[in-house]
């Protein structure tokens, strides 16, 4: 219609900044490239190295003594069904994409989440990135992940780290926010420094909170591993993936129900975790 404003070229502005980062960055692409896949692979032939029966029988100890007696059988069972149907070097691929992707979720998430508990302004523009990372399709952010990283495995972490790691932000600001006024204002009388009133008191309080944020984050980066199979990343997603593709329900169901085992004992051991923090805290 006439009189209307012109289209915004936001697309090609947004072409042009991922051609500039990936010429000017593109050192930096390369060495981030090389240190996520050294690490999944390290973790891939770490537990690859181990047995895959006395692997199952250490993660259903670890199971009981974590959560209780029923999650032990369960691991057991589930994971001698994964083994069974044949998908067990799929299963480590896919632990090793989650386990990266949460550890760079933590290791960035957390003192971000720290940063803007103490401070307004940076929560301010903290908070619409997140409401950003969070409501954006997952598959957008695949895009520039094979512009700056090619196809592989590290696309794939990268846009998990994108998509999981809101959950532990918020949930690091909400903990040490939620830390009783009271408990704030007697460390302040005896003359605690900021420092040493966030790690001994804001931070042991708010560490159920922040368990929970990092149990999100593990779960979102799981729902991820399908996503992550059509730029290349291994794992049980790429079975789910082809399934879908060829039309093998059965295949689908198998490779399904396999994350499905992986995704319920994360959950119940990193809660169970975050249980016996906040029983340690109380």
């Amino acid at each position: 219609m006439e009189g209307m404003l012109p289209k915004l070229p936001l697309a090609d502005w947004i072409d042009s900044l991922v051609d500039w980062l990936t010429v000017t960055f593109s050192g930096m692409f390369e060495g981030i490239s090389s240190g996520v896949e050294f690490f999944v692979e390290g973790i891939v032939a770490g537990l690859g190295f181990i047995p895959t029966i006395l692997l199952i029988i250490l993660v259903s100890l670890l199971a009981w003594k974590v959560c209780n007696i029923r999650i032990a059988i369960f691991a057991l069972i589930g994971l001698l069904l994964i083994d069974n149907l044949g998908y067990w070097e799929e299963m480590i691929e896919t632990v090793a994409l989650v386990l990266t992707a949460v550890l760079v979720s933590i290791l960035i998430g957390v003192p971000v989440g720290i940063w803007a508990s103490q401070s307004e302004k940076v929560r301010k523009v903290v908070t619409p990135i997140l409401d950003l990372m969070q409501t954006m399709p997952a598959f957008v952010y695949l895009l520039p992940a094979i512009f700056f990283f090619s196809i592989g495995v590290v696309p794939g972490v990268i846009a998990s780290v994108i998509f999981a790691m809101p959950p532990t932000i918020r949930l690091t600001v909400l903990g040490i926010k939620q830390v009783p006024s009271d408990l704030i204002e007697a460390t302040e009388a005896f003359g605690s420094t900021t420092k040493q009133r966030l790690l001994k008191v804001q931070l042991p309080l708010a560490m159920p909170t922040i368990m929970a944020g990092i149990n999100q984050s593990i779960m979102l980066a799981l729902s991820m591993v399908v996503i992550a199979s059509m730029v290349g990343a291994p794992g049980l997603g790429t079975e789910v993936y082809r399934a879908v593709t060829q039309i093998k329900t059965g295949v689908g169901f198998e490779a399904g129900l396999a994350i499905v085992v992986i995704a319920i004992l994360l959950d119940r051991i990193t809660q169970n975790i975050g249980k016996k923090k906040q029983g340690g805290t109380a």
